[in-house]
């Protein structure tokens, strides 16, 4: 829950949490809830929870203090509505969700609204769920869509979502193979059990996968038996979004040819039991980690193993595979990682801690455990954070995304917090100052470095310092032009100085910061770095920007400069002085205004605004007359040539054409 202690807190909450700051004033000035706080608190209530403050103004990104005067009328106005099922569908708050804190004599109600628990989801207003429904998408509310709606509705009334029974399914749908798999694993691990002398129909109904329905007598398949055991073709007809898919990259890149895929092309039978047995496999082959001993064996199943068996059978079992997204599970010579249609059931930081669990499919973790694959409901999470922690790598990154399908991913990292190969090429962009910066500034760069992006909440896990210190450590950071920040509130993200930023559709982070993975993560899982990924140049280019003010630009032979101010004195007044005759004339003949232009690119990139403001032109008018007619004489080099509009574009002379 947040806590509003002083003024300051009150400036950094922009950067620390969820928070809706509603002026709260009403017609007479003196305090009233406004009308918009109910689509707010059902946005809340059905995304992660957050506060809204109200006596508090949004200026700029920054929050004012207003106050409210008659706080006690706005807070009478609160209860009875939120006991109003005509206004909300669901109150959940109590006494202490609701504050009023004074700060330098102006009071401020503080009001946190807890994420709702699935029973109670969608919380909406207005008595109609489908047209009464918010979530929350970076700072903002917005409406969901009928389809979300529904989705919402079904979890909440289905406690296990793959029990039902499918009518017209029969043995025919079934994958005899994987069944009788199945069944001698099962042996092997309980040869004693009575289950074992049953018929094939018989041990079906004992471990889930069949059942009969006692209302009407009729007997059939389950969903999760049809996702374990079925043959392809009869899956995709209950299941007609179903789709498993395992790659291996040999580059630590989002967008890289695989080297090895295993995807539903009917060369195998296409089931969730098979894609386990046939993906474990692949994931461990080349696992290196420290081997342990028990006594004076040496226990090869390690740690991270486990780990690994568990991540993927917590992808399988908690997957909606009536979602849009497809089950994906991807290795990398950095990271493992796995993703699974559908948002989580259970808060993060409660799937994190353990103790409990809100399986969407219980049939299937119960087939799972029955042959020693799967952990207690509650303890899985838990085990996966252990096993990565007993090899002192970065600790998992589980987050969940709305866009452009609701998924839930899991990266395991097999870096330090500080990757040899990121501080390298961190030092080699920043110069002197990367050593120079504290010690929680270089875990946020080296984050981003590896992780593409990194947010206060990601710093949270990997650090142990106090939620202010990392919102200070990110506004200096942000200060200094290091590290680029993009939207406020909880959506705010931070990253590197021409870091691409993910695309919704975009799974896992691209790891690429760093070159030749000095790291040693192909020590871990080797990778088959004979073959290249393929090259796209609409990704933007990393870069950092050097002590000396200008971006080291990777895949760029010169400096950048995009911003004047930023550099030494000296290198500002030359070229100031180069630009001065256009700099003081309206008009130039073109040769002149060429021969200034080429001498300004000779050694460096320069920015079509720095261009502008060197010779006193207006950007795009100077853009169109000028620099494209030279860039298509050869005078000039665009940075970024199959990009034109790239937000980093520059110029820089061609070699023989600045005209000394």
């Amino acid at each position: 829950m947040l806590e509003i202690k002083s003024i300051a807190d009150i400036e950094a909450l922009r950067e620390s949490f969820e928070v809706e700051c509603k002026l709260a004033a009403g017609r007479d000035g003196k305090g009233e809830l406004p009308k918009d706080f109910w689509a707010t608190y059902s946005a809340l209530a059905n995304s992660y929870g957050g506060d809204v403050l109200l006596g508090v103004k949004e200026n700029a990104g920054r929050f004012q203090i207003h106050g409210i005067v008659n706080h006690g009328r706005v807070i009478e106005e609160l209860w009875n509505n939120l006991n109003n099922s005509q206004k909300v569908s669901a109150n959940l708050l109590n006494e202490q969700h609701v504050q009023v804190i004074d700060l330098d004599g102006q009071s401020v109600i503080r009001i946190h609204v807890p994420r709702a628990a699935r029973k109670s989801r969608p919380v909406y207003i207005g008595g109609n769920p489908i047209t009464g429904t918010y979530k929350r998408q970076n700072s903002g509310d917005y409406q969901c869509d009928e389809e979300s709606v529904r989705r919402m509705l079904a979890e909440q009334v289905e406690d296990s979502r793959d029990n039902e029974i499918l009518q017209g399914y029969g043995l025919n749908d079934i994958d005899v193979e994987s069944f009788n798999a199945y069944r001698n694993l099962y042996a092997a691990r309980s040869p004693d059990h009575p289950w074992n002398q049953g018929d094939p129909q018989t041990f079906m109904r004992n471990i889930g996968a069949w059942r009969i329905d006692r209302e009407t007598g009729q007997g059939g398949f389950t969903r999760a038996g049809l996702l374990m055991f079925g043959r392809l073709p009869s899956i995709q007809e209950a299941f007609p979004n179903y789709m498993l898919d395992y790659q291996e990259r040999a580059e630590a890149k989002t967008e890289a040819r695989w080297v090895d895929r295993l995807t539903l092309d009917g060369s195998w039978s296409g089931n969730l039991f098979d894609f386990y047995r046939r993906v474990i496999k692949k994931l461990t082959s080349d696992l290196k980690v420290p081997f342990s001993l028990e006594g004076d064996l040496r226990k090869d199943d390690t740690a991270v193993h486990q780990a690994l068996r568990e991540a993927l059978v917590n992808t399988l079992v908690h997957a909606d595979y009536s979602g849009r997204a497809s089950v994906l599970v991807v290795k990398r010579p950095d990271m493992f990682g796995f993703r699974n249609p559908g948002l989580m059931r259970v808060p993060q930081e409660i799937a994190v801690a353990g103790g409990d669990s809100d399986c969407r499919n219980r049939l299937l973790h119960q087939m799972f455990r029955y042959i020693g694959l799967g952990e207690q409901a509650g303890s899985g999470i838990p085990k996966i954070y252990q096993g990565w922690d007993s090899q002192h790598w970065r600790a998992p990154l589980l987050v969940e995304k709305e866009q452009p399908s609701e998924q839930t991913l899991l990266e395991l990292r097999m870096l330090s917090l500080l990757p040899e190969g990121a501080v390298r090429e961190l030092r080699e962009s920043l110069g002197k100052m990367f050593d120079h910066l504290p010690h929680l500034e270089q875990l946020i760069l080296a984050a981003a470095a590896t992780e593409q992006t990194v947010t206060h909440r990601r710093m949270a896990e990997i650090s142990t310092e106090h939620a202010h210190d990392l919102t200070l450590a990110f506004q200096r950071l942000v200060k200094s032009e290091i590290l680029e920040s993009s939207g406020h509130g909880k959506g705010t993200v931070y990253h590197l100085p021409g870091q691409n930023l993910p695309t919704p559709d975009q799974a896992f982070g691209d790891g690429s910061f760093m070159s030749g993975a000095q790291d040693s993560p192909s020590d871990l899982s080797s990778g088959h770095n004979d073959l290249s990924s393929g090259h796209n140049d609409c990704i933007q280019p990393k870069s950092a920007r050097h002590e000396d003010g200008h971006l080291l630009v990777k895949g760029l032979n010169k400096p950048l400069i995009d911003n004047i101010a930023l550099l030494p004195d000296t290198l500002r007044q030359e070229l100031m002085s180069v630009a001065e005759e256009a700099r003081n004339k309206p008009r130039m003949a073109p040769d002149e205004m060429t021969r200034i232009l080429t001498r300004l690119c000779k050694d460096v990139y320069l920015t079509q605004q720095v261009l502008a403001e060197l010779v006193n032109r207006k950007p795009e008018a100077l853009r169109k007359n000028t620099l494209k007619p030279l860039v298509d004489s050869g005078h000039l080099a665009l940075a970024f040539p199959t990009v034109p509009t790239h937000p980093q574009q520059a110029y820089t002379s061609n070699k023989g054409s600045s005209n000394d």
